[in-house]
């Protein structure tokens, strides 16, 4: 027997003998997408943060995959760090990161990239102020651990693209 979990677009029938792999080991060893990084190996840090949307939720959550077992992920749609630019375009958050010179060992990046996706999705269809952004930024990337930079770059490069996303709302 096997449940389906889609990456970056793509089916994968899981075998029930991998449920309870790490979707980070089988990111790694079995997709080859070596993008999303461990760090500590039991959520704290969250460098590890994919996007997830489970079956029947309209918004995709963040995740961490070091210790997110495969069978709680039947159905699944996962977004990493591979998924997020178009070709040779980088998603915006990707870019305000880089104009931001928000990292600079770029390990922990996936991981406030991937969470940053999910916030700047939600953000879309949310009713929000531009005078909340500072709460719910700090919500959703907040908890990130950074051991080479200042979070201010990040802070920064995250709020710059969540208002160009208010002011484009109709």
């Amino acid at each position: 027997m096997s449940f389906p979990i889609t990456i970056n677009g793509t089916l994968h029938q899981v075998d029930d003998s991998l449920s309870g792999t790490k979707l980070l080991d089988y990111l790694h060893e079995v997709t080859n997408l070596t993008g999303t990084k461990l760090c500590c190996g039991i959520g704290i840090c969250r460098a590890c943060t994919v996007s997830v949307r489970k079956a029947g939720n309209d918004y995709a959550e963040p995740m961490i995959a070091c210790s997110t077992p495969l069978n709680l992920l039947s159905g699944a749609v996962i977004t990493t760090i591979e998924g997020v630019a178009e070709g040779d375009r980088l998603s915006a958050i990707q870019q305000a990161f880089l104009d931001n010179f928000a990292f600079q060992c770029g390990y922990c990046a996936p991981g406030f990239i991937m969470a940053s996706e999910v916030f700047l999705s939600w953000l879309q269809t949310a009713q929000v102020s531009e005078a909340e952004l500072d709460g719910l930024i700090e919500n959703a990337i907040g908890d990130h651990i950074c051991r080479c930079t200042g979070y201010i770059r990040y802070y920064e490069a995250l709020r710059d693209v969540a208002v160009k996303t208010l002011e484009a709302k109709p």
